[in-house]
């Protein structure tokens, strides 16, 4: 079997659980990892087994036995990371947000189209099997036409410091997990025909929490994201005839349930690891397939995603410095 050959870029907690991931898919070989710490980039390639160390990131972009590198480092750093990788000639997969603007998202496509280069957000949550499940009986008229949605991503992360709450490195709830209920209500909805927004802020400029309403014509989806207070972190897509629960934690979520005339049915489908390989095994039959982009999560998802994203910033008065 020829083996698809990764890199990773940026080795916080997001990058060990995807490579604790990638280490399950037979066909995906960690080849080489990168950090601007040598002694980080060390432990961690000791750690899961990856050929070759570096301590800069361009070290991984220029290495020639790539196919395919993972961005994990902060949404500041994005754009810049996957047009270089995409340049170098390597597919990319970059985590959420894709960038920190729709400007930015622009001239990554650009660049994948540019080098006829496979690139796609790292959205797991498109690819987790109940959510893809709970989306074909939405679409089937399972509960028939959606009217609302109301999604909530929220937890205490008690001192504000350091990257999540840093301006220069696109910090704050809004980025780091208000995008998740942007996204499912994208996903269901479509593009909004209005969006309303409010926020309350640190010291640092960046949001707290974030309260959204996005309406449709039809339909209006109410969302929130918070640094500050644990929430339920359960969805509910509603319709006229029902309702479906995508069941804590639901972006990452092993079922759903299916409510309909005060009767309640639960479908299970536990992940295999923490779920990320479902987007990994996704980028694979897309490269092997010749594609720049995924049916499922494509250029133009990621662009509308970031769309709703700068309204909401722009309304909420959030700013990033140097953006």
């Amino acid at each position: 079997m020829n083996k698809i050959k990764w890199g990773i870029i940026g080795l916080g907690n997001i990058a060990h659980q995807f490579a604790k991931d990638l280490a399950l898919i037979p066909n995906a070989e960690l080849s080489a990892v990168g950090s601007r710490n040598t002694e980080k980039a060390l432990d961690f390639s000791q750690k899961y087994g990856a050929k070759r160390a570096y301590n800069s990131y361009d070290q991984v972009i220029n290495d020639n036995e790539l196919d395919i590198i993972y961005i994990a480092t902060p949404h500041s750093s994005h754009a810049d990371l996957t047009i270089k990788s995409l340049n170098a000639g390597k597919h990319v997969l970059c985590e959420k947000p894709v960038a920190l603007n729709k400007e930015q998202t622009l001239q990554m496509v650009e660049a994948s189209r540019a080098n006829n280069k496979f690139f796609m957000e790292a959205f797991w949550t498109r690819f987790n099997p109940s959510v893809r499940e709970a989306l074909v009986k939405i679409r089937s008229g399972e509960i028939g036409a959606i009217k609302y949605i109301n999604a909530d991503f929220g937890f205490n992360i008690g001192i504000a410091e350091g990257r999540m709450i840093d301006t220069r490195l696109g910090g704050g709830s809004l980025m780091d997990m208000g995008v998740y209920p942007l996204f499912l209500s994208y996903l269901v909805l479509g593009m909004p025909k209005k969006i309303l927004a409010a926020a309350n802020f640190y010291e640092s400029g960046a949001d707290q929490q974030t309260s959204m309403i996005l309406h449709y014509d039809t339909a209006q989806a109410v969302l929130h994201s918070s640094f500050i207070s644990p929430s339920d972190m359960k969805a509910l897509i509603s319709g006229e005839n029902g309702r479906i629960r995508l069941n804590a934690i639901w972006h990452e979520t092993q079922s759903y349930t299916v409510i309909k005339n005060n009767h309640e049915v639960d479908y299970q489908f536990p992940t295999v690891g923490k779920g990320f390989s479902y987007e990994i095994e996704e980028c694979h039959q897309c490269i092997l397939d010749h594609k720049i982009e995924s049916n499922l999560w494509s250029h133009d998802d990621s662009l509308n995603l970031i769309t709703i994203v700068d309204e909401v910033r722009k309304q909420t008065g959030l700013k990033f410095s140097n953006n």
